[in-house]
Parts: structure tokens; sequence; C-alpha cells
């Protein structure tokens, strides 16, 4: 897979709706219910991120067992993370930022990557190696929405996933921006829904954040 192909599958995860949850799971066995509430509710696109121990087992599980479910995962750091993501079946990897070796690593492993920036240096540095859609973390303490709107002028090829102290009220003034596919936020899956197995209630949340797109 070259990064041409890698490039058009990262941007097809992100177009599927405005909001990739941010996951971060501590019972494996809420996986495939929580992941079903997700698609039921119009966000199929899923990050579940590595810092549990739980994270792989809910990983394999969604992918195999959630139809319509586009699983990813979340806090890759380098070339180890991204073989075990590829390995549970995940469709695509999204990193805080971005190291030689982890993009020497992405270019090996056929699982697109969405690397992090935070900075205009940074962005500029990933689009020389051919990256096109990048995650903008931590969005709101980079600079947020302001930040973005500057770079959409002299960084006209990028288009972003910004990360990282968004919520619902603030989603919009993202979206709204014209480079920016989709944002990534936890409060789709709160720690109290999943523990207690609150289904509807993260479907409801899927709704809500699946109309948010301006």
């Amino acid at each position: 897979m070259n990064q041409a192909d890698r490039q058009q599958q990262i941007e097809r995860a992100m177009c599927l709706a405005p909001v990739i949850p941010v996951v971060v799971i501590e019972d494996a066995r809420a996986a495939v219910p929580m992941a079903r509430a997700l698609v039921a509710g119009g966000v199929p696109a899923i990050e579940v991120t590595l810092r549990t121990a739980a994270a792989l087992e809910a990983v394999r599980a969604i992918a195999a067992e959630v139809e319509g479910a586009v699983v990813g995962v979340g806090t890759v750091l380098g070339e180890a993370d991204l073989l075990t993501a590829y390995d549970a079946g995940a469709r695509f990897a999204v990193s805080p930022g971005a190291t030689a070796r982890l993009l020497d690593a992405a270019e090996q492993i056929p699982l697109p990557l969405l690397p992090g920036a935070a900075t205009a240096s940074e962005a500029m540095a990933l689009l020389e190696r051919g990256y096109r859609h990048l995650k903008f973390f931590p969005a709101v303490p980079a600079g947020g929405a302001r930040l973005l709107a500057a770079w959409a002028g002299p960084l006209p090829q990028l288009r972003f996933c910004p990360t990282g102290g968004i919520s619902v009220a603030s989603a919009v003034d993202f979206l709204a921006l014209p480079n920016v596919l989709c944002v990534g936020g936890s409060w789709l899956t709160p720690a109290d829904r999943l523990a207690t197995g609150d289904w509807a209630g993260i479907e409801q949340l899927a709704r809500a954040a699946a109309s948010l797109r301006p």
C-alpha cells in the first residue's frame, strides 16, 4: 500500500461522521455493545486508545463482531504499536505526534496512520512525507480553531482532525473550518456510561454528534 492509498483510506474514515469518538475502555466486554451503539447513532469510525490493558482485545472484538464499524487504534507511539494494531484488525492508527522512527515504520506496515501535529513546522514536515491528513493535537491548548483557521491559507493541502479539549459545544467552531474534516472527542463514551452499560445513552450522544456538521 502506497502513501496515496493510505491517505485515501484515512480520508474516508474521517468523512464518515463529524466526530471520531476517542475511547478509553477498561473492560473489553463493553467494546461490542458500545461500538454497536455508536454505529446505530451514525458514528461508525471509532478510535480505541492504547491507554488500557483492554484496548487491543476491544479492537479485536469490534473488528470481528460489529458490522459497519471502522475501528482504529489511538495513542500509537512506535512500530510495536502499529504492528499490534494491525494484527488486532484496526483499520487506521492515530498518534499524538510524529517521530522519524514512527513514520519510517508506517511506510512498512499496511495500516494508514493519522499523525499528530501541533505547529506549522510539524505540519510542513509531515506534508513533505506525503501526509495530507493530520491530527491537530492538543487542539484547544495548542491554539484552537483560530490557529487552524490561520493555517488554511498557507497550508491549503492539509485536512485535520483536531483532538484534545474539544467539547460538544466547541466542536462546531472547528467543524466550520474549511480544513477540518472531523473532530476527535471523548464525550461520546464517558466512563460512567461505559461502566453502567448505558448503551442507549451512548447512542443518543452519537446521534447528537452525527448532526453537528454545519
